[in-house]
């Protein structure tokens, strides 16, 4: 196979599993009402929908590289693809809630693994003259996926059934396995030691302050299935943290976080990923179950948000090059806090939905500039050498963020309102979409008080800061992911 058909081959089975993989980051969304419907869910079973896929992705997705440089990129990636698979399939077949976020979590297993290891393929097969117009394409395989996951969650709904989101990826995948078994080519990396006592701890810890969020307000903040898995799995992240100061190859090295930029910047990625899916959770319910848009219509409806990314992003990278990532960080999140108080100003039963586009179209623009520019001021701020395992770590938090943020305003919404009716939803999801504004406002501040710098110059500052430290062994799948 000659080097051309390569990397046609490989450029056309890594988009295809990404776009896949990344479509479910929201195409659930628009698939919740019916979902509870249909399986009789509650809103702590909607919650989980969500977020056993994202926490079982952002706790295993500075692992999945590493796997594939020790085991062979080609071999996980395959896994990878087979895992997500399976677990569309068992998705599609839940009889009940339960199972469905049992197949949810074994999808973002498959996930953590398959997505990155779609950079690393592509980037090995495609010679360096034209790596930045494929990894550029790559990007916007992921982007566009995400930018229309409302809108084929809705048609698939509406047209079929909530089980097709996730029967859609069954013949994708298994079209995709044995094409990738013949057509791509194996390499591996550096072989580094994988750091399980750190992401078991992870993972419990995390897990378990999440499971005491979102059961709060049903069971009671001091009842038996809350506190202690919110206290015990707070003492677990902080073993975490005291076992990655002293393990010899950590899975996050935290000495990265001396860095102001780089703290800086993952502080406001956590907090504009709260607020913002967090909302999204509850807003993308609201056009169907108060509203009575159908899933189509709902769909639709969010693309005044959703699609600003498509127009916005290469505008906004344009600028972030010129005039560097910080005013387009601070003014991206502001409009988004903007936007996402202006909703919940305005919520109501009845309120028009030509009300709601001057904020959708505010909080998406805000969007589209917050992620132009926040990729490099997390690798402007590190050494060269760090910047597979910085991006990864950004692209853990701002999971991490997705996940409590639909954990916390989901417990505001459930403390101040609920399912009963109209009214009741709009008072619950109103307080929530202030809590998100608020986090997002919070966000912005973090970008305002980062340095005035620009990537050049946080490079050098990374490099006179960490002088003299070893450095950790880049992660090469994740080195550009955003």
């Amino acid at each position: 196979m000659s080097a051309r058909s390569r990397t046609i081959w490989t450029f056309g089975i890594t988009s295809a599993a990404l776009f896949m993989a990344s479509l479910d980051n929201l195409v659930v969304t628009t698939a919740l009402p019916s979902i509870r419907a249909h399986l009789h869910a509650s809103l702590e079973g909607l919650q989980w929908t969500v977020n056993a896929y994202t926490l079982t992705f952002a706790v295993l997705l500075l692992t999945g590289a590493a796997l594939g440089d020790r085991y062979g990129r080609r071999r996980l990636f395959v896994a990878g693809l087979g895992l997500f698979t399976a677990g569309s399939a068992a998705a599609a077949l839940a009889p009940g809630i339960g199972w469905l976020i049992a197949a949810r979590a074994v999808q973002g297993v498959g996930a953590a693994v398959l997505i990155p290891l779609t950079l690393t393929l592509l980037s090995a097969a495609v010679s360096p003259e034209r790596r930045g117009l494929a990894l550029g394409a790559w990007g916007a395989v992921g982007g566009l996926a995400i930018a229309i996951g409302p809108l084929v969650g809705g048609a698939v709904v509406e047209g079929a059934s909530w089980q097709w989101i996730f029967w859609l990826n069954v013949p994708i995948g298994l079209t995709l396995l044995p094409i990738a078994m013949a057509r791509l080519t194996e390499s591996r990396g550096t072989a580094t030691r994988l750091d399980l006592p750190g992401l078991v701890l992870a993972s419990l810890g995390l897990l378990g302050i999440v499971l005491g969020v979102v059961r709060g307000n049903d069971h009671g903040w001091t009842s038996a299935t809350v506190l202690p898995p919110i206290v015990i799995g707070a003492l677990l992240v902080a073993a975490f943290i005291a076992w990655e100061l002293r393990a010899p190859e950590p899975m996050l090295p935290l000495h990265l976080f001396r860095g102001r930029s780089f703290t800086l910047t993952n502080v406001a990625s956590l907090l504009m990923f709260f607020g913002m899916f967090g909302s999204i959770f509850l807003l993308a319910q609201f056009l169907q179950v108060v509203q009575h848009y159908s899933p189509l219509q709902a769909g639709l409806r969010t693309l005044p948000w959703t699609a600003m990314p498509v127009f916005v992003a290469p505008v906004a990278g344009t600028l972030s090059d010129r005039i560097g990532g910080r005013p387009l960080l601070a003014i991206g999140l502001a409009m988004q806090a903007i936007g996402l108080g202006w909703l919940a100003a305005i919520a109501s039963p009845t309120v028009a939905y030509a009300a709601l586009v001057p904020a959708f179209v505010i909080t998406g623009v805000g969007m589209s500039l917050f992620f132009a520019p926040v990729a490099n001021m997390v690798l402007g701020s590190v050494r060269r050498d760090q910047e597979g395992i910085a991006s990864g770590a950004n692209n853990a938090i701002r999971e991490l963020g997705g996940v409590f943020g639909i954990a916390v305003l989901g417990a505001v919404f459930s403390a101040q309102g609920g399912y009963a009716s109209g009214t009741s939803f709009v008072t619950g999801m109103s307080s929530a979409v202030w809590v998100g504004a608020a986090a997002v406002a919070a966000a912005a501040a973090a970008a305002l008080a980062l340095p005035r710098l620009r990537k050049a110059r946080l490079a050098q500052a990374a490099d006179e800061l960490h002088a003299g430290e070893p450095a950790p062994e880049p992660v090469p799948g994740l080195a550009r992911v955003s």
